[in-house]
C-alpha cells in the first residue's frame, strides 16, 4: 500500500488493484506542483470526493473525464456531474458500501457542509462525507472534513481502521487538538496522517499537537508527492 499526499486534502492511495485519488484539488492548490500534475494523476482508477467544496471537487471532473475513469461519492452531487458533465459517476450515500475492483469503499457520515458554486452562487452539492476504504487485508479511514463525532465511536466498532487520513487544520475543520482528541477516544489507529493545513496561513501549520496527543501511534506529517509505504 502506498499513500501520497497531493496536498490540502488530496492523495493519491494506490492499494489492491487500484489507484485511487481522494479529492484531488490540483489547479491553483498553493501546495501542489502543477508541473507533476500528470505524475500525479497517472494510472489512476477512480475519483473519490468527500463533498462539494472547490477545494475538494474543482479537478474531479476534469481528472475523471480525461483518464476515463468513474468519479465516487454521495449520488446526489455524482449524479448530476453524470448528467452535466457526461463522467461515468457511482453514486451511493452513507452506509453504502461499492467495491472498486479489490477494494471496498464504504461512506460514512462526516459534520461540515457541501456546496459548489453555481451561477456564481452557493448551490447545495448533497451530503458531506468520509470514506472506509479496505483493501489488502487492512482499512483506512479518510474523516473528509469534519469535527469530532460519536459517530467515530460506530466506524471503530464496524469497520476498525488502522489507519487515520484525518483533516486537522482548524478553522474550518477540527484542529489538531481535537483531531488527537477524535483518535484516541474512538479509534485504534496504529498510523495517523493528517491534512486539510498547511495550505493558507489561516490553518494550522504544524502536527506537533497531534503527535503530542497521541503517544505510542505513528503520526506522519506527509510531504506533497512523497509516497508513504505502509
Amino acid at each position: 500500500m502506498q499513500i501520497t499526499w497531493l496536498g490540502h486534502s488530496g492523495f493519491r492511495i494506490e492499494i489492491g488493484d487500484q489507484v485511487l485519488l481522494i479529492d484531488p484539488w490540483l489547479s491553483g492548490n498553493p501546495m501542489f506542483p502543477e508541473a507533476r500534475r500528470a505524475e500525479a494523476v497517472a494510472g489512476a482508477t477512480a475519483v473519490l470526493v468527500t463533498h462539494g467544496h472547490g477545494d475538494h471537487a474543482a479537478d474531479a471532473v476534469a481528472i475523471a473525464r480525461a483518464g476515463r475513469i468513474p468519479v465516487v461519492g454521495i449520488y446526489d452531487l455524482v449524479g448530476w456531474w453524470q448528467e452535466t458533465e457526461g463522467v461515468e459517476a457511482v453514486g451511493f450515500n452513507r452506509g453504502g458500501t461499492v467495491r472498486l475492483g479489490d477494494v471496498a469503499v464504504t461512506m460514512v457520515a462526516a459534520s461540515h457542509s457541501s456546496t459548489l458554486r453555481r451561477d456564481g452562487a452557493p448551490a447545495a452539492a448533497g451530503s458531506e462525507a468520509g470514506f472506509m476504504i479496505a483493501g489488502e487485508g487492512r482499512t483506512i479511514y479518510v474523516s473528509g472534513d469534519t469535527d469530532v463525532m460519536a459517530d467515530m465511536a460506530v466506524f471503530q466498532a464496524l469497520h476498525a481502521p488502522e489507519i487515520g487520513i484525518l483533516c486537522a487544520g482548524g478553522h474550518f475543520t477540527m484542529d489538531m487538538r481535537r483531531a488527537a482528541y477524535a483518535a484516541r477516544t474512538f479509534f485504534a489507529f496504529r498510523t495517523v496522517i493528517p491534512c486539510h493545513y498547511r495550505t493558507f496561513p489561516l490553518l494550522e501549520q504544524s502536527a506537533a499537537a497531534l503527535r503530542e496527543g497521541l503517544p505510542g501511534v505513528e503520526v506522519i506529517e506527509p510531504e506533497v508527492l512523497v509516497p508513504i509505504a505502509l
